[in-house]
């Protein structure tokens, strides 16, 4: 008898292979930690940070601090002197140690994309130039394995955004503990975003080889689509049914937010002439990288930034090296609204969104005003202060715990986090990555 397999022969093999595989792994399961933690459950009994360095989000800061909460919701804040009522809770002693509201994360693709160089796992582009339809709310991924790695870094909220196209849909402002985006839900469709054709574009010289700018041949072409699509917007009447045009009433009638990704200055400023030739009311700056030329529009029109490339190199050969890392305290010492987003790097550096507004802090702002930036600001810009970004009475009890400054790299230690008070497991991938590495390499001597 021959012992070479037939084919089918060999696929039957590889297939019973496999399902071995299949079983031994469901079967250690349970003897391995999940990477994705199980959500948070629900608050059951009043808890009391007491000892703590709290940090507000508005600028005050309370030595030897008590933050109380109940219920999800924040019931005391105040200096131990104070005599808050204490009885009844559960304490949670953080002796020197800082408190601070849970950092508020701009313009992501958080459960939007898993892994790149993979089609499978993203669900952030959609065909066309037009998606005003789109909705990042119901196709957020609660279990995605970016979410923690967040959350370590004291980011506890975070607005989904879609991309791609000119009109590319709605965000929606998620909390990142939850079972599926209905509870992950904080505020649902804040708004739409708009991406402003580019006025120039980087493209190779045929007999060169080499990059240049050049002026952008399809800048006109957008712009009278964006027009044509809003002029019909504005008369739409809802017959027949259009998803796009119907997406749109929001924005136009002052209900939903107009986010406006723009950079250069007359970008900028045809973007927000644009907006307002449509009596759109509510308009956010998303990028502005050169912002600071055109404040004296953006004051005027009272319109914040969301400003994203602080761990960037200037886009000019000419400016500052440390462009960047001023433009923060420079736009806030302008008199604009500034918040710090994260749309202008990728996914895995987004978490550093605290050290970005360390590095702001390093290079003209004082430590609270850069603090505000990822708290209070930003809650305010996407239309959620009334429930996160500070630490007050009736607010949600979103906040997280740091052994030290959560704005430095070097001593950020985020040891609690809690979301509506419900207590967050902070593990995950890069947790469970250096304790098995520790114990592999701590007691060699080589």
């Amino acid at each position: 008898m021959s012992v070479t397999l037939k084919v089918a022969d060999r696929l039957t093999a590889v297939t019973f292979l496999r399902t071995v595989v299949l079983l031994v792994t469901a079967a250690s399961m349970g003897l391995v930690r999940a990477v994705v933690p199980v959500p948070a459950e629900d608050q059951s009994e009043p808890i009391a940070v007491v000892g703590a360095i709290v940090h507000v989000g508005n600028g005050t800061v309370i030595g030897n601090g008590v933050v109380t909460f109940e219920d999800g919701v924040i019931t005391g804040v105040g200096s131990m002197s104070d005599g808050i009522d204490l009885s009844g809770h559960r304490l949670v002693d953080v002796q020197g140690q800082h408190v601070y509201p849970g950092f508020v994360m701009p313009n992501t693709v958080l459960g939007l994309e898993e892994v790149g160089s993979v089609r499978a796992t993203q669900d952030v582009l959609e065909e066309g130039d037009i998606n005003a339809s789109v909705r990042s709310a119901i196709a957020y991924n609660t279990d995605s394995e970016f979410i923690p790695t967040q959350r370590f870094n004291g980011i506890l909220t975070a607005q989904v955004t879609p991309e791609g196209g000119l009109v590319s849909g709605y965000s929606s402002v998620m909390k990142l503990d939850g079972w599926n985006w209905e509870d992950a839900l904080l505020q649902v469709d804040d708004g739409i975003h708009l991406r402003w054709p580019r006025l120039r574009r980087r493209d190779r010289d045929e007999e060169t080889g080499q990059l240049e700018i050049i002026d952008n041949p399809e800048y006109e072409g957008a712009v009278q689509v964006l027009n044509n699509l809003f002029q019909n917007a504005v008369t739409y009447t809802g017959d027949p049914v259009n998803l796009n045009l119907q997406a749109l009433q929001p924005v136009l009638n002052g209900a939903a937010r107009l986010y406006l990704h723009a950079d250069e200055p007359r970008e900028i400023i045809s973007g927000v002439r644009f907006a307002r030739r449509y009596g759109i009311a509510d308009v956010v700056l998303v990028g502005g990288r050169q912002a600071l030329q055109v404040k004296d529009l953006l004051l005027e029109e009272s319109i914040p930034v969301l400003y994203e490339e602080i761990h960037a190199l200037p886009e000019h050969t000419w400016s500052d090296v440390n462009e960047s890392f001023k433009m923060p305290f420079l736009l806030t010492d302008a008199g604009l609204k500034v918040g710090i987003g994260g749309g202008g790097t990728s996914i895995d550096r987004q978490r550093n969104l605290p050290f970005f507004a360390g590095t702001a802090a390093a290079y003209g702002l004082d430590r609270e005003t850069a603090l505000a930036m990822i708290t209070r600001n930003n809650a305010e810009i996407l239309g959620v202060a009334d429930r996160v970004g500070t630490l007050e009475v009736g607010k949600d009890a979103t906040l997280i715990v740091s052994t030290g400054d959560a704005l430095d790299m070097r001593t950020s230690n985020v040891i609690w986090a809690f979301i509506q008070g419900r207590e967050i497991d902070l593990y995950g991938t890069q947790q469970e990555l250096f304790e098995r590495y520790q114990e592999r390499y701590s007691n060699r001597r080589d």
